[in-house]
C-alpha cells in the first residue's frame, strides 16, 4: 500500500506590507521599497557639461591605459599608474552621479570642493605622465614596435590633461558662485 503526503503551504506575511511612518504615524500598507532604495539612477547629469567631461575623461583614460601598456620603460609605468589611478577616481565619481549617492548621503561633505581638490590633482598628475611619456617615446628605442603606440598614449595623455584641467576650471566656478549665493 503507498502512502500519500499531503503538504499544505500557507502564505508568509509580508513583512514590508505594514510598514511604520518614520515620524511615528499610521503604517502604510502596500509598500515595497528595497534596502537600495535611495538609490536614484541619474542620466540626465551626463548630458551637462560636467558629465560630459567626465565620460571624455573615462574614454581617454581607457585609450591611455590601453596604448601604453605593456610597460617597458620606468616613464611609462609612472604614466601608465597615473592613468590606472586616475580612471579609478573618474569611475567612483561617475557612480557618484549616476546612482545619486551625492543627493542621497546627508553627510557634512563639501561635495565640489572634493571634486575640484580629486580634479585638480590629477590634472597636474596627467601634466607630468603626458611630458615624461612623450619623453620616453621620442628617445630611441631598442623595441620600435611600441613606440608608435607610446607616442599616440602621450598624445592621449594630453588630451586628457586638457579635459581635467577644463573640468577643474568649471568645478572652481561652480564653487565659487555657491560661496556668493551662501
Amino acid at each position: 500500500m503507498m502512502t500519500e503526503t499531503v503538504v499544505n503551504v500557507q502564505e508568509a506575511p509580508n513583512n514590508n506590507a505594514t510598514k511604520p511612518q518614520p515620524g511615528g504615524g499610521a503604517p502604510r500598507q502596500g509598500t515595497n521599497e528595497s534596502p537600495v532604495g535611495w538609490i536614484k539612477i541619474n542620466i540626465e547629469y551626463f548630458k551637462t557639461t560636467p558629465g560630459i567631461l567626465k565620460l571624455v575623461e573615462f574614454i581617454f583614460g581607457i585609450l591611455c591605459m590601453a596604448l601604453a601598456s605593456p610597460a617597458y620603460y620606468s616613464g611609462t609605468h609612472f604614466f601608465l599608474f597615473v592613468a590606472t589611478t586616475s580612471f579609478i577616481f573618474t569611475i567612483l565619481w561617475i557612480f557618484i552621479y549616476l546612482l545619486g549617492i551625492r543627493e542621497a548621503l546627508k553627510l557634512p561633505i563639501n561635495w565640489i570642493l572634493s571634486e575640484l581638490v580629486n580634479t585638480g590633482f590629477w590634472a597636474i598628475l596627467y601634466i607630468v605622465a603626458f611630458i615624461v611619456q612623450l619623453i620616453i617615446a621620442s628617445g630611441t628605442h631598442p623595441i620600435l614596435y611600441f613606440r608608435d603606440a607610446y607616442i599616440a598614449a602621450g598624445v592621449f595623455g594630453l588630451f586628457n590633461a586638457i579635459v581635467y584641467c577644463f573640468a577643474t576650471y568649471l568645478l572652481y566656478v561652480e564653487m565659487k558662485r555657491n560661496q556668493t549665493t551662501n
